[in-house]
């Protein structure tokens, strides 16, 4: 086969390939071959009649049809390999000169990841830096602990912190008196104290008692979540529906046992420093993978096709709408409270996208040059360590599907490959 490229852009490509003979005699028989399983002839059982004489009986445009399918196929696939192009699409496929079974010319264009420029991952330097962990650590978790275990007895007096109020609240634009997205409630229980809600607000509920309302201005944070509402001034409504004291149980070996396998508080609190020291090396590991990729990619030279960047905004955008939806949201209650249209928040996700999709391009860059492969035996331990974390029947029975067993391999690789950029970078 003649394979001619030609670079329309960075990331197209156009290929003119050429069939040679041999190449078109077995597209012909394959295609005769899967034609010949529907023929029935007199003296021949179904599926088993001579190739010459299914091909005189099968409609002659069916046969080519199936003919230019079988070869298409054969020559794109071909053209990939041998030319080491990564498509991420599929092609636009026109057939330029076609004389049956003898001359066969098509151009076929496709997007392709373009040139790879590598960092020198080798150079690569980090060190784990683990945050000590402090008593104070320890006494946060136990004050949870203990606040879960709290006895809660609604009172008359004034809220003072510590205390849990039962609040409704509306939110709306200091300047514009417009309502704001999302900045409403009723009977939202709140721990003053806590900070679970936006700095500022809890403070202004002490003194309040059952059914008072007071007004006041929060400015919400220059890095809230909701791009619309960093550092603007709410003006908020609120009324207290219930106060309720919040008595906690006396911290002591009692309390220690009734939580966990302890004796003694000193037990409790050992393991909470082991489990807190754990929490912080895995947030340390992952911090220095994540800065190890990111300067990676950033050392790197990635021409990253438009589809592949499209492709993981719809990824992120659906991993998006689903936690929405385990949260009770909506996706326009959402783009509302960012305000945005879909379009805003569609562009908006495009940087990160292309930093996940050049990572992953650079992570497999690597890869093939250390020669990282994952073998079936890597890949049915992983499956068979999923498969026990599901009692679910129909869950396992997914793990047993090509398409997911391909990206559990995917995902092994990306392991493997992180190990190995580690190696190197903090040795």
């Amino acid at each position: 086969m003649q394979i001619t490229t030609k670079k329309l852009n960075p990331t197209k490509i156009e290929l003119t390939l050429v069939a040679d003979q041999s190449q078109i005699d077995g597209a012909k028989s394959n295609a005769l071959k899967e034609l010949g399983k529907d023929v029935s002839l007199a003296g021949f059982r179904k599926g088993h009649a001579p190739m010459h004489l299914v091909e005189k009986s099968v409609d002659q445009n069916l046969l080519q049809s199936k003919f230019l399918d079988v070869l298409l196929n054969d020559m794109y696939s071909q053209a990939l390999a041998k030319e080491q192009i990564r498509a991420v699409a599929q092609p636009e496929v026109n057939v330029s000169k076609f004389v049956p079974f003898t001359e066969v010319e098509i151009k076929a264009t496709v997007e392709a990841v373009g040139a790879v420029t590598l960092g020198d991952y080798k150079k690569l330097s980090f060190i784990k830096q683990v945050e000590a962990t402090t008593d104070k650590d320890i006494d946060a978790v136990l004050n949870d602990l203990l606040s879960r275990d709290a006895e809660k007895k609604e009172v008359t007096q004034a809220a003072v912190e510590g205390d849990e109020v039962t609040v409704d609240f509306s939110g709306v634009d200091a300047k514009s008196k417009e309502a704001i997205s999302g900045g409403s409630g009723n009977d939202f229980p709140l721990i003053i104290g806590s900070n679970t809600f936006i700095p500022g607000f809890e403070p202004e509920l002490i003194g309040l008692k059952a059914g008072e309302e007071k007004t006041f201005d929060v400015t919400f944070p220059k890095n809230y979540g909701a791009e619309a509402l960093q550092n603007k001034k709410v003006t908020f409504t609120v009324t207290v529906k219930i106060v309720k004291s919040v008595i906690k149980p006396k911290l002591d070996d009692t309390f220690a046992s009734k939580v966990g396998p302890f004796k003694t508080v000193a037990e409790l609190k050992a393991d909470i420093r082991k489990q807190i020291e754990a929490e912080k090396d895995t947030q340390a590991q992952r911090k220095i993978e994540n800065d190890m990729l990111q300067t990676l990619a950033d050392k790197s030279k990635v021409e990253v096709p438009e589809a592949l960047i499209e492709a993981e905004v719809e990824r992120m955008e659906t991993e998006e709408k689903r936690n929405l939806m385990y949260r009770g949201q909506t996706w326009q209650e959402h783009l509302d409270a960012e305000g945005k249209t879909e379009e805003q928040h569609h562009d908006g996700l495009k940087t990160d996208a292309l930093q996940r999709v050049k990572t992953g391009i650079v992570l497999g860059e690597v890869a093939q040059i250390e020669k990282i492969d994952v073998n079936d035996q890597e890949l049915q331990a992983r499956i068979a360590e999923l498969k026990q974390q599901y009692e679910d029947q129909q869950m396992r029975a997914e793990l047993d599907k090509p398409e997911n067993q391909r990206d559990i391999a995917s995902r092994i690789l990306t392991e493997k490959t992180i190990t190995k950029l580690l190696q190197y970078a903090t040795k």
